[in-house]
């Protein structure tokens, strides 16, 4: 008689995929705002009654996040990964930080419209259920919706043996927000004579790993333990340190200069892969050129020691790499030195990198 099949003989463990769930339970819990509505029934043993099969959340315009009542809100959407940089992060068997730079890719992003983030869901794939694993990649998503005010409000954890080999797994995460139609940024009001602000970055952040590692692991034949006289950490540290995130800082800067009265803010850009020239152009109007005076910010020294490392020209470091600003703000220039001081007073160093001229929509270092 033929063996009976089951799911564990296909490489699922059903029972330690319930501790899993249990286990990130309290994660999800820790980052709800009172705008959501928390399920009926406690988790119960094997990760089961977890809340259903969505998440809710209030749109009650007097309750919690939308206290501000707004005349006419407009849904912002984002949905991202992390890369390559998970690679490292199995390379280090370390997992907890990932997780912030999944949020950071999509929060960083859905700012950019002038929007606030509300909700963030998440999805985990492995080649087999690790709940150790699983929880501290989770609890780095849970830093950072904490860290941004959003909540975690669910994902998906995906158990896939045949399509992930063993040490493999990737993130990859979804934000919704809110932004007042009369709020948006859109790059549409940028002008000649505008300040281009530059926020700083924290590092790497997670774009242009693929190069990265070939440069770090491949060419200099390094490992994620060596230490790094230059850097004054281990590889590991440098390449895992988590992308920043820009939300509060951002979000205070639109309350002090709202958007429908003033009209101090005209773009924001989250430099990610593509660096400043590919990022800053997407909110370029016709007829608006973004001039970037090149050493005007202090770049990390990570930058430095790559492009040696890997003996890569000046414009590909550009085109792959954040160099050390992480995030601009396009501004009147009245208001320039204000919003420096007001961003530095947040914990984010910035400067004023370049201005607006007319001319091809564009970035032209000079």
């Amino acid at each position: 008689m033929a063996k009976q099949l089951t799911y564990g003989d296909a490489g699922l463990d059903l029972e330690k995929y319930g501790q899993t769930m249990a286990g990130i339970q309290p994660l999800l819990t820790g980052t709800w705002a009172m705008n959501v509505i928390r399920p009926p029934f406690p988790v119960r043993k094997g990760g089961k009654g977890t809340g259903g099969f969505a998440s809710l959340f209030d749109l009650d315009p007097d309750a919690g996040l939308f206290r501000r009542k707004y005349r006419h809100p407009v849904l912002v959407t984002c949905t991202d990964g992390v890369g390559s940089k998970l690679k490292v992060a199995s390379l280090a068997g370390k997992y907890d930080t990932v997780g912030i730079d999944l949020v950071a890719m999509s929060v960083n992003d859905l700012i950019c419209t002038g929007g606030e983030p509300l909700v963030f869901l998440d999805y985990v794939a492995m080649p087999k259920d690790d709940p150790g694993v699983t929880v501290r990649l989770v609890k780095g998503i849970h830093d950072g919706c904490k860290e941004v005010g959003c909540s975690l409000v669910g994902g998906e954890t995906a158990i896939l043996p045949d399509v992930y080999k063993p040490g493999d797994f990737d993130l990859a995460g979804f934000c919704a927000g809110v932004v007042e139609r009369a709020g948006i940024i859109d790059g549409s009001r940028v002008e000649p004579g505008d300040a281009v602000i530059g926020l700083a970055s924290s590092g790497l952040h997670s774009n242009g790993y693929s190069l990265v590692r070939k440069i770090v692991f491949e060419a200099a034949g390094l490992k994620v333990g060596d230490h790094v006289p230059e850097l004054g950490k281990t590889v590991g540290e440098e390449l895992l340190t988590p992308t920043k995130l820009y939300v509060k800082p951002v979000r205070r800067i639109l309350s002090h200069y709202p958007v429908k009265r003033k009209g101090v803010i005209h773009g924001l850009a989250n430099i990610t892969g593509g660096g400043l020239p590919d990022n800053v152009s997407r909110i370029l109007p016709p007829g608006r050129r973004v001039f970037v005076r090149r050493n005007s910010w202090d770049a990390p020294p990570v930058f430095g020691w790559l492009q040696r490392l890997g003996n890569v020209a000046d414009a590909e470091m550009a085109r792959v790499f954040n160099l050390g600003v992480g995030f601009v703000v396009i501004a009147a220039p009245y208001f320039a030195d204000s919003i420096v001081t007001q961003l530095a007073d947040g914990g984010v160093p910035a400067r004023v990198i370049g201005d607006v001229r007319a001319g091809e929509p564009g970035v032209e270092f000079v």
